[in-house]
């Protein structure tokens, strides 16, 4: 769990830094600023779906992951518990809405490529490497981040704790199901609902992202239950 500790305590460091930098950026510089990480965000989902090879197991994880995560509506859910934290955390006046910077922040954080597999191998074999190089990345996203959308990027570093933690204490007992090919497709998955959030910023699609998380992880079984199938 270090790795996750060292990431959740550098969102919090970006975070804090942010937040004593934003008084001092015009709100058309954080509209620009939002607009290109956007951007960024689309070129790095881009790049991860690549990573997969089996065109039938994205699908079927994709929709199965919807049914499953507008059945619970996950999206509602957290977006409930981001409402309770405006109410009690926003102060009167202020412009940037706490909901939206946890959302987002929380999404961005954690369904990437590198949470995932970093997270993995923290659990089977203690390398906590590549989950510190992501931490370094999230140190300086999430300065920009709380820069322009406020305190709750902050409060993102909770669910990163808790969403990284999870996947390392499980990883241990998944492990056996854990291939090359289902580690690529959960990549691909995840990488596809990045590529979701990056147009939500720039206000193209209205995408409930959290609805689609479960399909990060139905890989791990279409993968093992179907094999591995060519196109």
């Amino acid at each position: 769990m270090f790795g996750v500790i060292v990431n959740t305590i550098a969102v919090v460091v970006g975070s804090s830094v942010g937040l004593l930098l934003k008084k001092g950026i015009p709100d058309n510089m954080k509209d620009i600023i939002m607009k290109g990480i956007a951007l960024c965000t689309i070129y790095i989902g881009i790049t991860g779906s690549l990573k997969g090879q089996n065109a039938l197991i994205l699908i079927l994880s994709i929709v199965i992951g919807a049914i499953i995560g507008q059945g619970v509506d996950l999206d509602k859910r957290l977006n409930h518990f981001a409402s309770k934290l405006e109410k009690r955390f926003k102060k009167e006046g202020e412009k940037t809405s706490i909901a939206e910077g946890f959302t987002t922040a929380s999404l961005l954080f954690c369904v990437g490529a590198m949470t995932i597999v970093g997270s993995l191998q923290a659990g089977l074999t203690g390398d906590n490497e590549m989950l510190f190089t992501k931490s370094m990345l999230d140190l300086i996203s999430s300065c920009i981040f709380a820069s322009a959308l406020g305190i709750g990027v902050l409060f993102a570093a909770g669910f990163v704790f808790a969403f990284q933690g999870i996947i390392v204490v499980l990883a241990q007992y998944i492990s056996p199901f854990l291939g090359d090919d289902v580690i690529a497709e959960m990549t691909c998955s995840g990488s596809l609902l990045i590529i979701a959030l990056g147009l939500n910023i720039i206000g193209v699609t209205q995408f409930k992202v959290m609805n689609y998380l479960p399909a990060i992880f139905l890989p791990i079984l279409l993968c093992n239950v179907m094999g591995y199938l060519p196109l």
